[in-house]
């Protein structure tokens, strides 16, 4: 269902302006029943200036009537806050991770020269301006830029890194790497599990035998069947 724009000063309004019930008004802003019983009794952490449904369109004044008239009516929001959307443009960085770009972007030339200007920018959400300068080592902190991964610095995914280098390696008809490291710490993994199932496995033989050579210590215990 949809809300007011600002909940919490509408249901201060009808409040202060109406006969609705505490239940009427906390269903009609989405809000607990016990909020706007806070808001009536002036406990919320700072008095909120009423905001009117009426003047935003959000509600007519027939509904409140009709809702004051009877209060297991439910009012109905005559149109919901316009949704605004961002417009197309290039990707949306954090400000604490804008100055991190630069790195990502001299890592991706320096490791991934395959991928376009225009790749790099819709990933990091950069300009070619900015990747040109860093390509050309014009760029004005130049002195300062240390290529490092954007996965690690935050600024794209592991998944969309892939699959731009993925794209821009088909278009330039380069073979897909394949790292050794991952394959060699595969099969080390492998190796350790095979070892643990057979210490596993062997474990109870190997103890039994051990408890049996004690014994045998112990006692002065000599194995007829023994050669």
């Amino acid at each position: 269902m949809a809300q007011p724009l600002m909940p919490h000063a509408t249901a201060s309004w009808l409040v202060d302006n109406t006969a609705l019930s505490f239940e009427q008004i906390a269903d009609f802003c989405g809000l607990h029943i016990l909020e706007v019983q806070a808001i009536a009794d002036d406990m919320a952490a700072t008095k909120l200036t009423g905001r009117d449904p009426v003047r935003a369109g959000e509600l007519s004044q027939a509904e409140i009537d009709k809702a004051q008239a009877d209060p297991k009516y439910r009012m109905v929001m005559s149109k919901g806050p316009e949704q605004v959307r961002r417009t197309k443009g290039p990707r949306y960085t954090p400000v604490s991770k804008r100055q991190d770009k630069p790195d990502g972007i001299a890592w991706i030339i320096k490791n991934h020269p395959e991928v376009s200007d225009g790749q790099i920018g819709k990933l990091i959400g950069t300009t070619r301006t900015t990747i040109a300068a860093i390509r050309d080592r014009t760029h004005w902190n130049i002195a300062n830029i240390t290529p490092k991964d954007p996965v690690t610095l935050g600024l794209t995914s592991q998944r969309e890194l892939d699959s731009i280098v993925a794209k821009a390696a088909k278009a330039a008809g380069i073979e897909a790497p394949v790292d050794d490291r991952l394959e060699g710490d595969r099969e080390a993994l492998l190796d350790e599990l095979r070892a643990q199932r057979d210490a596993v496995a062997l474990a109870p033989e190997e103890e039994e035998t051990a408890g049996a050579t004690d014994f045998a210590a112990t006692y002065g215990f000599v194995d007829p069947f023994k050669k």
